[in-house]
C-alpha cells in the first residue's frame, strides 16, 4: 500500500488575500501567479493552491507540538478537510490531548474541551434548560458541544448514557433539548482522545458511537531523534502556550467547499464500494464497515486527494486513508481474536487483494 503524499504534499504558497501569509513566510503576503511560456498570461491561485498553503502551514503549526509525526498531522487534516470527526487512541503520554490542543489552537474559531468523567451527564454536554424567574420562561443554555472544534478527552470514561449525547451531534451537527432542536455551526469536529489499554472504570464505546468517527489514528512512541529534540524543544516551556492561530472558521468552510468539488470518477466509487463490501464478507470479522464507512472513505479520499494537490482522486489517495477510516469500524470473530488478528492487518491485506480501477480514477486528459 503506498501513499499519494510525498513529504512536500503540504507545502504551498501564499494565495491572494491570505492573511497568515506574513506568519508563513515572514513578509508581506502577494498573489501566488503562475507563468506561462507560451502565451505569456499569469493565472491566479486556484483554490487548491488555496488549500495547500493552508495546510501547509496547519501542520507546520501542530508538529510544532507533536514532534516527529506527520502521518498522523495529514490524517488529522483529512478528517478536518472532510467534515469528519477524529478519535485518537493511544496509551498516555504520547501526545493525544496535545494532538487535539494543537490543531484547536490552529484555527482562529470557538473551542471547548470536555473532560470525560464517570459523574458527567448528557446535559453537561449538550445544555440544559433553566427557568428564568424575571420572563417566567426556560431558556436554555448551550454546552460546551456548541463550538466549532470539540477536543473530549478520555471519551471512554464517561457513561454510555453520556457518551450516547454525542450522537445526534456528530451525525447531525444539530442537538435536540426539550423537544427543541438547535443547529451547530461549521465547521463542526470532534476530537476524542481514548487510553485503549487501561481499561478499569471505563466504557467502551459503543459500535454507533465508533462509527460516527471519520478516522482513527494511534501516535505511538517518536524515535529517538524526535524525543531527543522534543526534549531539547520542550523541556522549557509548553509549546502550546506559543502556538497562535494559521487559519479561521471562514476559510476552514471555503477549503471544504474546495475538497467537495474533488472529481470522483465511477470506478472509484465502485473501487470504494468494493473495499467495504469485502469487509463483511472477510471470515475473520463478525460485524463489517457500514455504508456509512464508504461515505466517509469517499470523503477522506477526496481530502487526500486535495492534500496532493489533485482535482481527482486515485486508487492510491483511497489507500492512504482506508486504514484509518475503516479498521476501527471492524468487529472481529472470538477466533480471530483469540489469534491476536488486527483489523489494520486485516484492511491492508485487503487494498492488497482487491483489483484497482484499471483507468486510475484520472479523469479523460488529466496527467
Amino acid at each position: 500500500m503506498t501513499s499519494s503524499t510525498p513529504p512536500s504534499a503540504l507545502s504551498g504558497n501564499p494565495y491572494p488575500g491570505d492573511p497568515y501569509a506574513q506568519q508563513l513566510s515572514g513578509g508581506a503576503g502577494h498573489p501566488t501567479v503562475e507563468h506561462t511560456p507560451n502565451n505569456n498570461h499569469f493565472r491566479q491561485a486556484s483554490p487548491l493552491d488555496e488549500l495547500g498553503a493552508a495546510a501547509q502551514r496547519i501542520a507546520a503549526n501542530v508538529e510544532r507540538v507533536l514532534v516527529g509525526k506527520p502521518e498522523v498531522v495529514r490524517i488529522a487534516l483529512v478528517t478536518l478537510l472532510a467534515e469528519g470527526h477524529l478519535l485518537v487512541e493511544d496509551v498516555p503520554g504520547v501526545g493525544k490531548t496535545s494532538l487535539a490542543k494543537a490543531l484547536a489552537r490552529s484555527i482562529d474559531c470557538t473551542v471547548s474541551r470536555i473532560q470525560f468523567t464517570p459523574d458527567l451527564l448528557p446535559s453537561d454536554v449538550t445544555g440544559v434548560s433553566i427557568f428564568n424567574r424575571q420572563t417566567n420562561e426556560f431558556e436554555f443554555r448551550p454546552g460546551p458541544v456548541f463550538a466549532n472544534i470539540v477536543v473530549g478527552d478520555e471519551i471512554n470514561r464517561a457513561s454510555p448514557k453520556t457518551q450516547s449525547a454525542l450522537l445526534e451531534c456528530m451525525e447531525e451537527e444539530q442537538v435536540t433539548v426539550d423537544g427543541k432542536t438547535y443547529h451547530l455551526e461549521a465547521p463542526f469536529m470532534v476530537i476524542a482522545t481514548q487510553n485503549p489499554i487501561e481499561m478499569e472504570g471505563t466504557y467502551a464505546l459503543p459500535e454507533a458511537q465508533r462509527d460516527r468517527f471519520t478516522a482513527r489514528v494511534s501516535i505511538g512512541y517518536p524515535d529517538p531523534a524526535a524525543e531527543l529534540a522534543m526534549v531539547d524543544e520542550h523541556a522549557g516551556h509548553n509549546p502550546l502556550g506559543d502556538l497562535q492561530p494559521v487559519s479561521h472558521a471562514e476559510q476552514v468552510k471555503n477549503l471544504v467547499e474546495t475538497v467537495r468539488a474533488v472529481k470522483l470518477s465511477p470506478e472509484i466509487r465502485r473501487y470504494a464500494v468494493e473495499l467495504v463490501s469485502t469487509t463483511r464478507r472477510l471470515p475473520e470479522i463478525r460485524i463489517g464497515a457500514s455504508p456509512r464507512s464508504t461515505l466517509h472513505l469517499v470523503r477522506a479520499a477526496r481530502a487526500q486527494a486535495a492534500l496532493s494537490g489533485r482535482d481527482f482522486v486515485v486508487p492510491d489517495d483511497v489507500h492512504a486513508v482506508a486504514v484509518s477510516v475503516l479498521a476501527h469500524r471492524l468487529v472481529l470473530t472470538p477466533e480471530a481474536q483469540a489469534g491476536r488478528r488486527a483489523p489494520a492487518d486485516l484492511i491492508r491485506a485487503l487494498v492488497q487483494r482487491v483489483p484497482v480501477p484499471q483507468h486510475g480514477g484520472a479523469p479523460r486528459g488529466a496527467r
